[in-house]
């Protein structure tokens, strides 16, 4: 199922942007950013929980992280339309070229995401030991993509 999906999203990688929103590479990179600001809320929820600014809660962590297993489901190829990088569009967007440039890479970094989502979402709501490390492990995988394919600032 994991290659099924990495597959699809390789694929869906490849699509010209005009295939992908109407409105052009803007419209693409704001639907990118919104897509990932909602995964950072619920991860920011969790994050406080699991660094004790904010009181543990079974069923917050519980739904922080099924709002996150949630987002995965979404396919986001058509989020990185050919067109959309930093270089094409300098200010708006802080995703590096690189991302074009090696699709498998990406996707192999999108499935250790999903498989510590999947982690996570088996633990959320079993105590603040339990969460701290999938937390951390989930954090772990952002932080791999990013390190590689997005750029400190725009």
């Amino acid at each position: 199922m994991r290659k099924l999906l990495t597959a699809g999203i390789a694929a869906a990688l490849i699509v010209p942007a005009s295939l992908s929103f109407a409105g052009g590479p803007e419209d693409v990179v704001n639907a990118r950013l919104g897509y990932y600001r909602l995964l950072g809320l619920e991860m920011d929820g969790l994050a406080a929980m699991a660094k004790g600014e904010a009181e543990y809660s079974a069923e917050a962590a519980q739904g922080h992280a099924a709002n996150i297993q949630t987002l995965t489901q979404y396919n986001p190829g058509g989020l990185f339309a050919p067109g959309t990088s930093n270089a094409d569009l300098p200010g708006k967007t802080r995703a590096l070229p690189a991302i074009w440039e090696n699709f498998p890479k990406v996707g192999e970094k999108g499935a250790a995401f999903r498989a510590a989502v999947a982690e996570l979402n088996a633990v959320a709501g079993n105590g603040l030991d339990a969460l701290r490390p999938a937390v951390g492990k989930l954090g772990g995988t952002c932080k791999a993509c990013h390190d590689d394919f997005r750029a400190t600032d725009y």
